[in-house]
């Protein structure tokens, strides 16, 4: 049986990634920047559930499911704000405005998922974020989550629930990055 590898998101608009991209342009002269896997700006949103490997025979319940979860949740606005780090692992830009909701959104699409017979993990506390970068090793971040401390992006209203297909890179391709489609959108409010 064949799958896909999913996770349902928030895409950012192209002005508010203009605009981070701006602020992460200068983060590549830190010293230790040429040790992290920087994430190509296609590879930016924020995650809501990360379904992993989902078999096919699941996707009409999972769209009807996430499509539910999509109407019941009212549009609301976000702006990309600031930055932090997992650990010394990964380094991401943070979020305000609608946070609230943001998560109440995270929470329907997780249960959307497992009632759709998707295997999901315990819900864990939803922490938005959008990665910028890893490090296979524990790096200092310090330097980069201050630089972006005072990033305000633009306000947005994010309208709509996506669901993401990640295709893995390549093995042993230099320099190669997961792609990221779009499989399916629903938007927010009836």
């Amino acid at each position: 049986m064949s799958s896909q590898r999913l996770f349902a998101a928030v895409l950012p608009p192209e002005p508010a990634a203009d605009e981070l991209a701006r602020a992460v342009s200068p983060l590549h002269a830190i010293p230790g920047a040429v040790n992290l896997r920087w994430t190509a700006r296609a590879g930016w949103h924020y995650t809501l559930a990360f379904l992993g490997n989902v078999d096919e025979e699941l996707l009409p319940e999972l769209y009807t499911r996430l499509e539910r979860a999509a109407h019941r949740t009212e549009p609301f606005p976000l702006r990309i704000h600031g930055g932090g780090r997992f650990d010394g692992r990964a380094l991401w830009a943070g979020a305000e405005g609608g946070i609230d909701t943001l998560r109440l959104l995270a929470q329907r699409a997780h249960a959307a998922a497992r009632k759709a017979g998707v295997p999901m993990e315990e819900h864990r506390r939803y922490t938005p974020h959008l990665t910028l970068a890893r490090s296979r090793d524990q790096a200092d971040l310090t330097p980069y989550t201050a630089a972006l401390e005072g990033f305000e992006g633009m306000e947005w209203e994010a309208g709509e629930l996506a669901l993401v297909r990640s295709n893995l890179p390549v093995d042993g391709v230099q320099g190669e990055q997961p792609r990221y489609e779009v499989v399916r959108a629903w938007p927010l409010g009836r």
